[in-house]
């Protein structure tokens, strides 16, 4: 998946994001996806468009986050 903004996170890295909770607390603060930077992310730090790309690993560690278990 290409980021829409060089500044987000590489794909292949985002599992590592997702399993530090400064990084994801970081992009909920600041409102901005992890991966692409849009707006209105949720509480894994990802915008619903990056959400619903994920799957295996990635979506597990977003759905712990979802659920409040954290990483």
């Amino acid at each position: 998946m290409e980021r829409l903004n060089s500044e987000g996170i590489r794909r292949d890295h985002l599992l590592q994001a997702l399993k530090s909770r400064k990084t994801v607390y970081v992009a909920r603060r600041i409102d901005s996806c992890l991966l692409c930077r849009r707006r209105s992310v949720n509480e894994a730090g990802l915008c619903d468009f990056c959400y619903s790309m994920l799957d295996g690993e990635e979506l597990i560690a977003a759905v712990r986050w979802l659920s409040g278990e954290g990483p």
